[in-house]
């Protein structure tokens, strides 16, 4: 063993993170991010929510990766559900004030701008 991981496990780790935050960008930062785009004031708001996360993640002192990505999202929908949240079921309205969502979209455009191998 190398460490709290061997090199498998952290391998393995890496594809389950990136594999969760491809579902996430597809359920929610597609139409997410394209909404963003096309309203300034609502991609400031993205913004504002992934200088949150970033803070959360003290990415200030260490890389974000996508294993810690993931992990925060997780967290965020777990305690989001625990506390009555619902995912929308189809279309997502982005004009509603859903700070769960935004906050999961955040994620998304912070996933882009990792390295193909973090």
């Amino acid at each position: 063993m190398n460490g709290l991981f061997s090199n498998a496990a952290a391998r393995s780790a890496q594809r389950s993170a990136h594999a969760s935050l491809a579902d996430l960008t597809a359920t929610v930062g597609v139409s997410g991010l394209a909404a963003a785009q096309q309203n300034p004031g609502f991609m400031s708001v993205i913004d504002q929510h992934a200088a949150g996360v970033r803070d959360s993640l003290n990415a200030d002192t260490r890389p974000l990766t996508a294993i810690l990505l993931a992990a925060y999202a997780e967290g965020v929908r777990d305690a989001a559900l625990q506390h009555g949240w619902q995912a929308p079921e189809g279309e997502i309205d982005w004009s509603g004030d859903d700070w769960v969502l935004r906050r999961l979209l955040a994620v998304c455009s912070l996933a882009r701008t990792l390295p193909a191998s973090s």
